[in-house]
């Protein structure tokens, strides 16, 4: 059976030839042996990983790639697998969405444990399981949370040039001259719109733009009706009531969230909501704010709850609320940003709902999203205020255009 997917394992990476690296790269410290790469479907794990499997300095037998779809179809015991690769000399083990194997993390531990020469790869759709697991990885594995494409990336493969990440004190403090170097060499409302129809998932590259956001209802169903179903054991009867959830979400304002009125459309209980909720949350469906760190307490009412970026909107809402997207844009960039630099929690506390202003960044930081004439009169008493606007290329003062946020990461 080795052979078989051996066999698997090299056509994948033959035909694997994908240029453009994304941030993943420089992220990933290749030297520990036991390494999970987390994130939702579509933002472009399995490329990463057979990248770079490709790139790899060992010959071809020495290094293996298999999803974990082929391993239960094949009823091939995954520990069994590393076993017999380790045997004939393997080094590098990749398993793509592990999630879907049971009790993968008791695998995970043993196989750490017994074979010292092997690294292995991990990627998982969710990271619930992976937080959550009942065999120690924590001390094992390094995890690292990967989102879709920024704005700068997609600018890059858009235009093939290259450009800088900031961080977030450097945007705050130095946006109009970082401004004005990048709109020297872009347009930035040329791409602006196209990226938060189509642009945070890199296969929109790979497909016709009239089939994207069929592919896109199709990931994010997929998601639902087998990630999240198996993780919390739903059954097939109640998946139809996250998807209308997901439906009445997208066609609602932030903050017009009213509990009862969602649970009644659904016809659940408001418990059962928020456990839904909370699920669609967990499988980056959904970014949910709080005005306060509140841990993983899911009964309690969320702030504002959002798609959890602007191309989920244009797939499945009908009317689209330009104010809703200036704040799903600015608050996944910032979330993929914490995850990415801050060991943030997977609630991403960091990034919260303020009630002077629409967001409060690290406790310190509050910003008021909107248009290109938004004024500082909500937040004008507030110390570490910022006006984020829509609509402008470059800045002044406190005012920040929204775009410069997607050069984050």
């Amino acid at each position: 059976m080795l052979e078989q997917i051996q066999q698997y394992s090299y056509s994948l990476l033959k035909n694997t030839n994908i240029e453009y690296k994304r941030y993943f790269f420089k992220e990933v410290d290749f030297n520990n042996r036991l390494i999970g790469i987390i994130g939702d479907r579509g933002i472009g794990k399995t490329t990463f990983l057979l990248q770079y499997l490709n790139e790899l300095d060992v010959s071809l037998d020495k290094k293996l790639y298999v999803s974990a779809e082929f391993l239960l179809l094949s009823n091939i015991q995954l520990f069994e697998l590393a076993e017999e690769f380790e045997k004939i000399g393997g080094k590098v083990l990749v398993i793509d969405e592990i999630h879907q194997i049971a009790d993968f993390e008791k695998h995970l531990k043993m196989i750490y444990d017994v074979f010292s020469s092997l690294q292995v790869i991990f990627s998982g759709s969710n990271a619930i399981k992976l937080e959550h697991s009942k065999a120690d990885l924590s001390r094992r594995a390094m995890l690292y949370r990967f989102g879709g494409l920024s704005f700068r990336e997609f600018l890059e493969l858009k235009t093939g040039k290259k450009f800088k990440s900031y961080t977030l004190e450097d945007i705050l403090e130095k946006h109009i001259d970082i401004a004005f170097e990048l709109t020297s060499k872009f347009k930035p409302f040329e791409f602006y719109k196209e990226y938060l129809e189509y642009g945070y998932y890199p296969f929109y590259f790979e497909v016709a733009k009239d089939t994207f956001l069929i592919r896109l209802n199709e990931t994010i169903n997929t998601t639902i009706e087998h990630d999240l179903a198996y993780i919390f054991n739903i059954e097939p009867k109640f998946i139809i009531k996250l998807k209308q959830l997901v439906t009445l979400i997208c066609g609602s304002k932030p903050y017009e969230l009213n509990i009862s009125k969602l649970a009644q459309k659904i016809e659940i209980n408001r418990n059962t909501l928020y456990q839904y909720i909370y699920y669609l949350n967990r499988g980056k469906i959904f970014n949910i704010l709080d005005h306060k760190a509140k841990g993983d307490n899911i009964f309690s009412k969320p702030a504002k709850i959002y798609l959890a970026n602007s191309n989920l909107n244009f797939a499945y809402c009908r009317n689209i609320e330009i104010g809703t997207i200036r704040e799903i844009f600015f608050a996944n960039q910032l979330k993929n940003y914490f995850s990415l630099h801050q060991n943030s929690s997977l609630l991403g506390d960091e990034i919260l709902a303020s009630k002077k202003g629409d967001f409060l960044i690290n406790e310190k930081y509050t910003f008021e999203i909107g248009g290109k004439n938004k004024s500082f009169k909500q937040i004008q008493d507030i110390p570490n205020s910022f006006v984020v606007a829509d609509d402008i290329e470059i800045g002044f003062n406190n005012k920040i255009p929204l775009w410069l946020f997607g050069f984050l990461y």
